[in-house]
């Protein structure tokens, strides 16, 4: 089915909404940024901010939720005959090189694990993100996955996007965040039993 114009319109807003908070917390700080600010930059009403988002930490993981339905869609469409692990490897992998093509992407992650609230929130979005996740790879046609291993799959991918990610902030952006990625899904890749 066909989104409709309100539907993109409200997406488009939102996306623009996000944007402009990103680069207000990036120029100000999180917690020094209002959401009047947000609002008076994007030519709204603070009542209109929150029409979008229910609270300014929101702005911050718009991109979060996009991100999130285009990985449960992406797994669901992998050949049926692809290993679970190989299918979130090649889906998560492709993931992350397209939220850091954006530089906004980048901003956003430094400024998460910046600010605790946002690390915070982060962990809940990521909980979420994982049941999703898990429950696809249980949903993929012809798939024959219990629950348990399709949450210890997610978990262990999960964990090798946290690694690599910490590792690369780390390193300033200067560490090749491919190779790391593929280096981490590589050392926990499941053997056959």
């Amino acid at each position: 089915m066909s989104e409709g114009l309100r539907e993109r319109t409200r997406r488009a807003v939102r996306a623009e909404l996000a944007a402009i908070a990103l680069d207000l917390f990036a120029e100000n700080g999180f917690e020094e940024t209002t959401v009047d600010e947000i609002a008076r930059a994007a030519g709204l009403t603070k009542r209109s901010f929150f029409r979008y988002f229910p609270t300014k930490e929101d702005a911050v993981f718009a991109g979060v939720d996009v991100t999130g339905e285009q990985i449960v869609h992406d797994l669901l469409v992998r050949p049926v005959d692809e290993a679970p692990w190989q299918s979130l490897r090649i889906v998560l992998v492709e993931s992350e090189r397209r939220i850091h093509a954006s530089g906004q992407a980048v901003a956003g992650l430094k400024l998460i694990e910046s600010t605790p609230s946002l690390r915070a929130k982060v962990h809940e979005k990521r909980s979420q993100w994982r049941q999703q996740v898990s429950r696809t790879l249980c949903d993929r046609p012809g798939a024959e996955l219990d629950e348990f291993t399709a949450d210890l799959l997610t978990n262990a991918a999960t964990a090798a996007l946290d690694t690599a990610s910490q590792a690369w902030l780390r390193s300033g952006g200067a560490v090749d965040r491919a190779a790391l990625l593929d280096r981490a899904f590589g050392l926990l890749a499941p053997t056959p039993a």
